[in-house]
């Protein structure tokens, strides 16, 4: 089985910086692409910043310029770095990775969630 477990998520005043991390384990022979995503309540969940493997990168617009992804293959590990947090940044983020299991199946693995509230 693959898990992808996330930290870092926190209450912060508008301006400030968090920094995300998620993790997989499990029977992982390689992973592609990994991503966050969020939602905020009463919206549809959005992709925030995806990475692929060899690390090319591609934000949302709303993030560009003040959020940075990250990923460390030999950690199985991405981060997400929030810069100048806004109140809009409000919402649960979730990590997704496109993962190849030891037994040859891939498939896309979600984390449980990770609650980030920025007050204005």
């Amino acid at each position: 089985q693959v898990q992808l477990v996330e930290s870092g998520g926190g209450l912060v005043q508008a301006g400030g910086s968090l920094r995300l991390s998620c993790a997989a384990s499990g029977i992982i022979l390689n992973i592609n692409d990994m991503g966050w995503y969020r939602q905020a309540p009463g919206k549809q969940r959005e992709l925030v910043a995806v990475i692929s493997s060899g690390g090319s990168t591609n934000y949302a617009d709303s993030v560009k310029g003040r959020f940075t992804i990250s990923r460390d293959n030999a950690k199985n590990t991405v981060y997400l770095q929030m810069n100048s947090l806004k109140p809009e940044d409000t919402a649960v983020y979730y990590c997704n990775a496109n993962i190849m299991t030891i037994v040859a199946v891939r498939n896309r693995y979600w984390g449980q969630g990770t609650q980030v509230t920025v007050s204005s």
